[in-house]
């Protein structure tokens, strides 16, 4: 078995087209492969310096013009004599003024290169190419992220370039010990990936696990970045409730960071991928620590409310309309005595359903109607469905609650998620009234504690239970009190 994988390894070697000190075959095959006369915006140069034939190749669009314009007369002006000797070690070393270059021997890894952004130089009697990252990408401006804002607390944001989201995450972290690891995954695709984590704190194994989860993605490209990522690293891919957690703020993947968890950041994507994670990292927000202490775990009180009322309201409200034996008598108002022409689960469907129309048309709606887009839906499904019968005015009260709750949520991930699980509380309530609600609940229970995210109880600190720890969970505790970091992430360094 080992000799047919040296065997393997070395016919991989062989594969690779190595790069010929004679220009013309270097040329040609760079041609060929990318493709120079089929994509305009593929340029080769073919240029002259101190009498020896040179190319170069980019892509239009990533290069930064001034500084290879600046680069080419630099080489305009050699004398034929500077280039004689080691003529690769005289070029990178001294008379190619930039920061990022590097050489290969790989016809293949500097085409990689090419179409990543750097250009490559070729230089006849050079067995080697030169690779000048001189790239820049369109990009925005790092705004505050609409779904994580604050009152107060910085307005930047991750942006879709992995350089410059590296460089917003150590502005917070000026650890020597933080380390951005370069991967590529994607055969075609060839997308650029960083596992991002401070190797004083986090745990190695838990590093391991991630990188080498990244390591086994075996595909074509990640059309949707991240969240292709996610889902071949997490598994459990029929289970509704993330694993990860995304941010798009800095100081939030900072925090995380400093708790020993490992962050990917995937170019092209403006959300961080935060793992491992439970199911309470979910519910916080960073307003909570934007306050005071106190106002922080009120906020913190009133999320969870809003978050758990969005999953169990429904189905107890049902539970106790169609069995009003087991609402107490000073609660038997809330009992409609109509329960209107369409059954009651029928009507929550149809709202529910009615809900993600609503939120999908939103979506897709310009902003400058959006306005229109929710009066109009107001009318239709506050008043107009109430007066034909088609709802009772309870149903959309309790649904607007449970919406308020979802919206509530600061994950949207597990918003949709506990959508999901509301919709299936429902029905089995339905079916089997209050031990079918009493069983759905269980199983959620028992669901959460049986998952896991890179090794860490999904539901922790409730199951496995720990006492200090569910406390900081309920209770936005103040910062110098919390001395310690969690102890479920296995941190090399448990205090702060």
């Amino acid at each position: 078995m080992l000799e047919n994988h040296i065997e393997v390894e070395n016919l991989e070697e062989t594969k690779k087209k190595q790069v010929s000190a004679n220009l013309k075959e270097n040329i040609a095959y760079l041609k060929e492969a990318l493709g120079v006369e089929k994509s305009f915006d593929i340029i080769q140069l073919d240029v002259e310096y101190a009498e020896r034939e040179m190319a170069l190749y980019l892509v239009d669009g990533f290069v930064k013009d001034d500084i290879l314009h600046y680069l080419m007369k630099m080489l305009s002006g050699l004398e034929p004599k500077q280039l004689e000797g080691d003529t690769l070690s005289k070029l990178v070393k001294t008379y190619i003024p930039y920061v990022e270059v590097e050489t290969t021997t790989d016809l293949d890894a500097a085409i990689s290169a090419v179409l990543a952004g750097p250009t490559a130089l070729v230089v006849d009697g050079v067995p080697e190419i030169i690779l000048i990252d001189a790239r820049t990408y369109p990009v925005r401006g790092p705004q505050e992220p609409d779904t994580e804002r604050v009152v107060r607390g910085s307005r930047d944001g991750f942006v879709e370039t992995l350089v410059f989201n590296t460089a917003l995450t150590r502005r917070r972290i000026r650890d020597k010990t933080l380390r951005m690891e370069y991967m590529q995954v994607g055969r075609r695709s060839k997308t650029d990936i960083v596992v991002s984590y401070i190797e004083d704190i986090a745990d190695p194994a838990i590093v391991k696990e991630v990188k080498d989860a990244i390591a086994k993605i075996d595909t074509d490209g990640l059309p949707m970045a991240e969240k292709t990522i996610e889902e071949f690293i997490s598994g459990r891919h029929w289970n509704p409730y993330p694993l990860v957690r995304y941010t798009e703020r800095p100081d939030t993947a900072a925090t995380h960071l400093y708790e020993g968890h490992v962050c990917i950041i995937v170019d092209g994507s403006p959300s961080v991928i935060i793992t491992p994670t439970t199911y309470w990292h979910h519910l916080q927000h960073a307003e909570e620590y934007r306050n005071k202490p106190l106002v922080g775990a009120y906020l913190r009180a009133v999320r969870f409310l809003a978050v758990f009322a969005s999953l169990f309201l429904l189905p107890l409200w049902y539970l106790l309309a169609v069995k009003p034996e087991l609402m107490p008598a000073g609660l038997l108002f809330l009992v409609p005595e109509d329960t209107g022409h369409l059954p009651l689960l029928l009507q929550f469907l149809l709202i529910e359903t009615g809900l993600d129309m609503l939120r999908m048309a939103a979506i897709h709606t310009p902003s400058s109607l959006a306005t229109a887009l929710g009066l109009v839906a107001a009318l239709m499904i506050g008043s107009v469905a109430v007066d034909v019968g088609l709802l009772i005015n309870e149903v959309v009260l309790y649904l607007a609650i449970a919406a308020i709750g979802t919206f509530a949520t600061p994950s949207y991930e597990m918003s949709l998620a506990n959508r999901l699980i509301r919709i299936g509380l429902l029905l089995m309530t339905s079916l089997f009234h209050e031990y079918g609600f009493m069983i759905a609940v269980v199983l959620l229970i028992i669901m959460l504690s049986r998952m896991q995210s890179f090794g860490v109880p999904y539901f922790w600190p409730f199951i496995p239970f720990n006492l200090r720890a569910f406390r900081d969970v309920l209770i936005r505790s103040p910062i110098p009190l919390k001395n310690r970091r969690p102890r479920v992430i296995h941190p090399k360094d448990p205090d702060r």
